[in-house]
């Protein structure tokens, strides 16, 4: 089998390693399986997509909406870096999973409004079908609604009229869509179990996505929920797409 790529540019270790490890026991990989590339740590190599199965963006600490002004250099970087990858995966409809972070990249590239309107807080949420997500292969095994984790400060506002919207929250509108046949973005983590929603709450208290002194009992919240639906999308992608 082809490995499957992912894209992260999480810069601390820990929030790294945990998630590459949750890809890795989600998705029903052995580390030779699914090859990282930390964006955030060096330029993107040129990828050759005839040696992958499929490509993953992780979540990521960047805002793709904020002022360009307000972006570091490596931010800067990761975006133009991932943009032309883009150019090349969505013609080919190479099959692509973009985690929160994929809402801001893979929507964006392709026309939606991406801002702050419909960002919510660290936690558990209620994610719904749509009638074309109860019917879609990538979600093959889950309920019309089921518990998923999520923390975003950004969100598709409005999608493009060729994108197809597959889930959404109360609170907001989009949360997963699809372009073409095999390109796919989720607002909510599809990796993310408690243990490893309380591990980024402690990394990342000091981030702005929820005033630092709330940490210990977002830490506490997290644990009273149970996400497990949203992990099958990982399962299905890779039984999907390995090659």
């Amino acid at each position: 089998m082809k490995p499957f790529l992912l894209l992260a540019s999480r810069a601390e270790d820990a929030a790294a390693e945990d998630e590459y490890e949750a890809y890795l026991r989600y998705g029903g990989l052995e580390p030779s399986q699914l090859r990282r590339i930390r964006m955030e740590a060096a330029p993107l190599p040129r990828l050759d997509l005839s040696e992958y199965s499929g490509v993953i963006v992780g979540g990521s600490p960047f805002t793709s909406s904020d002022p360009a002004e307000q972006k570091s250099d490596v931010q800067h970087r990761v975006e133009h870096e991932l943009a032309a990858l883009l150019d090349r995966i969505v013609p080919e409809d190479f099959p692509f999973l973009g985690a929160c972070y994929g809402v801001g990249t893979l929507g964006r590239h392709q026309g939606a409004v991406i801002d702050r309107t419909y960002g919510e807080g660290l936690g558990g949420v209620t994610i719904t079908l749509t009638e074309e997500g109860l019917v879609d292969p990538l979600l093959r095994g889950l309920p019309e609604s089921f518990t998923a984790f999520t923390g975003h400060k950004e969100a598709c506002t409005l999608l493009p009229p060729h994108a197809v919207l597959l889930a959404s929250s109360a609170a907001c509108p989009v949360h997963m869509f699809r372009i073409k046949t095999n390109l796919y973005a989720t607002q909510f983590h599809p990796e993310l179990d408690a243990q490893g929603l309380v591990t980024r709450i402690d990394i990342y208290r000091h981030a702005g996505y929820f005033p630092p002194e709330s940490a210990e009992r977002l830490m506490e919240d997290a644990r009273r929920f149970t996400a497990t639906e949203s992990m099958k999308i990982l399962r299905n992608f890779v039984e999907r797409y390995a090659r």
